[in-house]
């Protein structure tokens, strides 16, 4: 834990302006991102404190699984069932303006606006999918 940290606050439901959405996994939160980008826009942050996604190891797979699978079963809780307009992804260091591990749930992908285009763009040099 660290108390600096706005994701591990909201995770330990320090930050009572940040409504938790359901998650099944206890390792797991889920909340909407304050600057959304398309219209269904959580992030998926594991409870313990990790850095970004430069810092993931092979061994961090299933956990990255876990947060894809959560991401999903949040867009399906909130009425949007076509998974195959969906991206989710990291942004890549410097580009992360939070040090917290956290993916990004987005959706309708065919819907992103054209910042979000740029901003959450496939395999780019900033965001990786």
């Amino acid at each position: 834990y660290d108390g600096k940290c706005v994701f591990c606050r909201i995770a330990r439901r320090e930050e009572p302006g940040t409504a938790l959405l359901p998650c099944e996994d206890e390792d797991l939160v889920c909340f909407r991102d304050i600057k959304p980008g398309a219209p269904h826009h959580y992030l998926v942050v594991p409870v313990k404190h990790m850095g970004n996604c430069k810092t993931l190891k092979a061994e961090h797979i299933p956990l990255v699984k876990r947060m894809m699978e959560v991401g999903k079963a949040v867009l399906q809780k909130n009425n949007f069932s076509d998974l195959n307009d969906v991206r989710m992804g990291f942004h890549w260091p410097p580009f992360c303006s939070i040090a917290h591990l956290h993916l990004h749930v987005l959706a309708p992908a065919s819907q992103l606006g054209f910042l979000s285009r740029i901003y959450y763009r496939i395999n780019s040099y900033w965001f990786i999918t």
